[in-house]
């Protein structure tokens, strides 16, 4: 995927959504990821012609794994002129030593966006992003269907009011398969995770389920995520769409 095609997708998002206001500064969450390091290079862009000024920051909660080297996303953040900010934290010591759980996946994610948004306050953002993608939204929603029995996916844009703190999901109408061939084509320096549980959750699960129904129904996926966008989800905003 060209960079061209990678901001139309953004500003997309953030038009439709309002997802950007002038004088917003947004932080990026930055996992190490092929998909937060696209968004970083998304809003890079975006941030050298949207009407709406707004700056831009950067920030990776390190959980605390081994051999988890953060110096080449360090590197690329000065290439591009964005301040990068680690927080080191004892999650992974937590989860896996002291408590020991089977099951981190859930109190992993909430212990490292409560981190995340933390050190997102400190830096004076008052807006975080996340790199969740087209295919994010439909595993959770199929996840939310399967195990809880409602139709349900997070929103692209969230207000924290204990947090004051806005979340907002620009790549939202990106598809993985795009971010791949982004991350391939650009050379991004991607980090591997260190967990040991990794590719072994429910999400997988959920992702290999959306591609074989894909496989076996062509544009599926699609049909869902378009279910999604018009199913009135409680908490989702309203969608402007400007037409000429």
């Amino acid at each position: 995927m060209q960079l061209q095609r990678l901001l139309s997708f953004t500003r997309k998002a953030v038009d439709e959504y309002s997802l950007i206001q002038e004088g917003d500064h947004i932080a990026v969450g930055i996992s190490g990821g092929k998909d937060s390091l696209t968004l970083l290079y998304a809003l890079h862009g975006l941030k050298r012609f949207y009407p709406n000024h707004f700056e831009l920051s950067a920030v990776t909660v390190d959980l605390g794994f081994e051999n988890f080297d953060l110096s080449p996303v360090s590197r690329l953040c000065d290439e591009l002129g964005v301040p990068y900010r680690i927080v080191p934290s004892d999650i992974y010591n937590i989860l896996f030593n002291i408590r020991k759980e089977e099951n981190p996946c859930s109190l992993c994610a909430k212990m490292r966006k409560g981190a995340l948004n933390q050190a997102v306050k400190e830096m004076g953002c008052n807006k975080v992003a996340y790199a969740h993608h087209k295919d994010d939204i439909v595993e959770t929603m199929l996840l939310s269907l399967i195990f809880e029995g409602r139709f349900y996916s997070f929103s692209p844009k969230t207000y924290l009011d204990r947090m004051d703190l806005t979340v907002i999901r620009p790549l939202m109408f990106v598809d993985e398969s795009d971010v791949i061939g982004f991350k391939n084509k650009y050379d991004l320096p991607v980090v591997k995770s260190g967990c040991p549980v990794d590719g072994y959750t429910k999400r997988q699960y959920a992702k290999e389920l959306v591609r074989q129904l894909n496989h076996e129904h062509p544009g599926a996926k699609e049909r869902m995520f378009h279910a999604i966008l018009t199913g009135n989800l409680k908490g989702w905003p309203e969608r402007c769409i400007h037409r000429r």
